[in-house]
């Protein structure tokens, strides 16, 4: 990335705009933020984390709901194991009706 002539000359540039005083207080406030940065990404990764273990367990119920029910899974999103589930229980609340009217 940069080679050791360039951090020296960025170094040497940085003390005579800023004095060698205020070079260690810069420094120092540099580390902080590079801390206090570093702890919000990974602070972020956990969250992020913690908010899709949620969705893989909904979308395992899902799944398993759907071989209950006697469907294929194999090769079919989420949203296509839902409709065929919507489908189904249809199926049966219409049959259970056209049941039902026969009964009368």
């Amino acid at each position: 990335m940069f080679g050791t002539e360039d951090i020296l000359l960025i170094v040497i540039v940085a003390l005579f705009l800023f004095g060698p005083n205020k070079l260690p207080e810069m420094a120092r406030s540099l580390g902080k933020a590079t801390g206090e940065f570093k702890k919000a990404q990974i602070q972020t990764e956990s969250e992020l984390k913690q908010m899709v273990k949620p969705l893989d367990n909904k979308d395992e119920k899902i799944h398993n709901i759907a071989v209950e029910m006697g469907l294929d899974v194999q090769n079919k999103s989420d949203e296509q194991l839902i409709e065929e589930i919507r489908l189904k229980i249809r199926s049966k609340e219409v049959s259970k009706m056209q049941t039902n009217d026969k009964a009368i």
